[in-house]
């Protein structure tokens, strides 16, 4: 057994990991998921000095790895981090039979930033065998704890949270564009045959103009030139690779005349600014989609604290067929928080008009509901009255 109590790691005088707690049983194989670039790598090499790392993106492991997988796993019996494994799909039913096999205890992790491919190949050769923790990038409570989170929130918004931006302080502008570039060249033609990467892009920079709307794909569909079926397998290849993630609506007990469609969200605003055609934050300040991207960011983040903890995120958006709305629901042990978001640095009683409905409609106490607000100060919510939560303190 393997178990690490309250790491804490820093780099370049600036922490980066904080109280970090890991345990791995006997015997328990591990897969770290997430998208390119959220730092996994970076993770395991950290919390894992003394183990081997063997990546399968070097052309010459992942040769041997597909000739002859049985001796390349017989040069790493134990402790090895096999990072970008869905290089070399057939290695999983390998790594299967290898561990029912032993009668030591063994531990492999392995690693791979294409959630699609990774994600099959674990379903069909290592299910209920392998533990799986998801991985995304940095979160606004990170950055804040690190002291690198920016203050000012359309810098923030067009910086986005990818660590390498923060590590090697590339222009966000530059590292968004490689990075769209690098997926769709790479990552989307191994994942799917199409043929026009072009009509891709565009589908994606559609998807990017409608963040934190109500998802129609006949709309997207006639809007790029393909079919419906299309639309939906691209949006599947964009969620499960950690591009994007939608947002269901919650109709429990609260009557039937609700929109029953999901809403479209990226994981990161940077990506959705760069998709927009921004080169500088101060472009976002009077961009149509600014409250749009702020909500994004928002409901994004809240996702990735869920990830973090390793819990399911019973996130949930509310909308009647009269337009009466509630931005962010959250269940949590059959306690129904409600939440509006706003991307205003000003607090406003208007702001409460759909959650002070919603909650005397259903008996949603007032210190279960709050705005999410661009501006400085947190006013937590009392019994007669809901709070107001700064962005910095989600």
């Amino acid at each position: 057994m393997i178990e690490i109590k309250n790491l804490t790691k820093s780099y370049d005088k600036k922490c980066i990991l904080k109280n970090i707690n890991l345990k791995i049983n006997d015997n328990e194989q591990i897969s770290i998921i997430g998208k390119s670039g959220c730092g996994k790598s970076t993770l395991l090499k950290k919390l894992f000095p003394d183990w081997k790392y063997v990546s399968l993106e070097d052309l010459d492991f992942r040769q041997i790895a597909t000739n002859d997988p049985r001796y390349f796993l017989s040069l790493y019996p134990e402790k090895t981090i096999f990072d970008e494994v869905q290089r070399v799909p057939d290695l999983f039913s390998y790594i299967q039979s290898h561990i029912d096999e032993l009668d030591k205890t063994e531990i492999y992790i392995l690693s791979g930033s294409q959630n699609f491919l990774l994600m099959n190949s674990i379903s069909q050769s290592l299910a209920g065998r392998c533990a799986i923790l998801n991985l995304s990038t940095f979160s606004i409570s990170e950055l804040k704890n690190a002291s690198l989170l920016k203050e000012n929130i359309d810098e923030c918004l067009w910086t986005g949270f990818y660590p390498r931006i923060y590590n090697q302080n590339p222009s966000p502008h530059d590292f968004y564009r490689s990075y769209i570039k690098t997926y769709i060249e790479r990552d989307v033609r191994e994942l799917k045959n199409i043929s026009d990467l072009s009509v891709f892009y565009k589908f994606i920079c559609l998807c990017a103009g409608r963040t934190g709307q109500i998802l129609n794909t006949t709309e997207l569909a006639n809007e790029t030139g393909i079919s419906v079926l299309t639309v939906k397998s691209w949006l599947s290849i964009l969620e499960t690779s950690g591009i994007i993630f939608l947002l269901k609506p919650y109709y429990k007990n609260f009557g039937k005349r609700l929109i029953k469609s999901p809403k479209l969200y990226f994981f990161d605003s940077g990506l959705v600014c760069s998709l927009l055609g921004m080169e500088n934050f101060q472009q976002i300040q009077t961009h149509y989609l600014r409250g749009g991207i702020f909500e994004n960011m928002i409901i994004s983040n809240y996702i990735k604290e869920c990830f973090f903890k390793g819990k399911n995120p019973n996130a949930y958006f509310w909308r009647d067929s009269n337009g009466l709305e509630i931005d962010l629901l959250i269940e949590e042990f059959n306690t129904i928080k409600l939440f509006e978001i706003k991307s205003s640095s000003t607090i406003n009683e208007k702001f409460f008009n759909s959650l002070n409905k919603i909650s005397d409609l259903f008996k949603i106490s007032k210190q279960n509901i709050n705005v999410l607000y661009s501006g400085e100060q947190t006013f937590p919510a009392t019994p007669t009255h809901g709070g107001y939560i700064s962005w910095k303190d989600w």
